[in-house]
């Protein structure tokens, strides 16, 4: 049994689904802050939090699981810089007191949701894993802290993980089950839709970075490739040892103004876009190396922007009336 904590949110619920499909039974945790429960259609469902030490505890004695899957973290860069207590309290107090009910239970096996933004200003690009991390937010810093504490955890108590460095989700699942619905929405994608759809201009971020048009250049990864790494992620983890990080990214950016143009190619609808000031904590361009869970893992993508978007699209109901 596996148990995938913030498995009610965008990404643990697209992999709840396809572990599933992938003959694991799971235990879903969240707290639903920023989840849903009608999201949790797989597997049980158990409503908490992981500051909850007690609770925590208690889940991982109920249950007989064998590997845990931990989504369970704030993720707004901008809200991060402002609000940095919130994100060290939930990402990092949280995953402390789930690492301890997890040795406590006997449990030795993490796939842990990373991220790119670990990397912060690169000097390379695409950005191998050997890259020197080095955040430019609070919320990439709780990231990279994890991923140190689960190095060092497997040295010292045999906890074995997989930190698994997303770069930008996007897409909906085929079923039109699932797809991106956070509120408030802050992802590129889905805000651009629902502009579109309610016949609003939408704010973009920045026109002056370094890059080809002056906007934020990113890598963009359907959910479902996302999905299916996680499977052969959790895979690896329980066929033997192991303490690694890998790239889930496809290797090509995409910048703001190319995703506005393919927003328009797939609604065939013409979008007005207002330009604003630059967040803070962005880094101009983040696009991820996936050479190394291509090799190691097997993996790799096979949806485009435009499937990406289409998808959403779709399961936003836009392909109606």
């Amino acid at each position: 049994m596996i148990l995938i904590t913030g498995g009610c949110g965008y990404i643990g619920s697209h992999i709840n689904k396809q572990l599933h499909s992938a003959g694991f039974d799971t235990v879903v945790l969240d707290n639903l802050s920023t989840g849903h429960a009608d999201a949790a259609r797989w597997g049980r469902f158990v409503r908490g939090d992981l500051c909850d030490a007690d609770m925590v505890a208690a889940v991982l004695k109920e249950w007989p699981i064998e590997a845990v899957l931990h989504f369970a973290a704030f993720s707004l860069v901008e809200e991060s810089v402002r609000d940095p207590q919130k994100y060290y309290r939930n990402n990092i107090g949280g995953t402390l007191n789930l690492l301890e009910a997890m040795l406590a239970a006997g449990v030795y096996k993490m796939v842990f949701s990373s991220s790119g933004a670990v990397y912060g200003l690169p000097s390379e690009t695409p950005i191998p894993e050997t890259h020197a991390t080095a955040p430019l937010n609070p919320y990439g810093y709780t990231k990279n802290i994890i991923e140190r504490v689960l190095r060092d955890y497997q040295q010292a108590y045999g906890m074995n993980s997989v930190a698994l460095r997303y770069f930008n989700a996007a897409g909906a699942d085929n079923d039109g089950e699932l797809c991106e619905r956070h509120d408030p929405e802050t992802h590129l994608i889905p805000s651009l839709l629902k502009g579109l759809k309610a016949g609003r201009a939408v704010t973009i971020y920045g026109e002056d970075y370094p890059t080809p048009d002056g906007t934020c250049v990113r890598d963009y990864i359907h959910v479902k490739d996302l999905a299916h790494a996680h499977v052969l992620a959790l895979q690896k983890l329980l066929a033997g040892p192991c303490a690694d990080a890998y790239n889930l990214s496809t290797g090509h950016g995409c910048s703001v103004r190319d995703v506005v143009g393919t927003v328009e190619e797939v609604t065939g609808q013409r979008l007005e876009v207002v330009a604003a000031e630059r967040r803070a904590g962005d880094p101009p361009v983040l696009v991820g190396d996936p050479a190394k869970a291509k090799r190691e893992l097997g993996w790799q993508t096979r949806y485009s922007l435009l499937e990406m978007i289409g998808d959403q699209w779709s399961a936003m109901g836009g392909l109606k009336g």
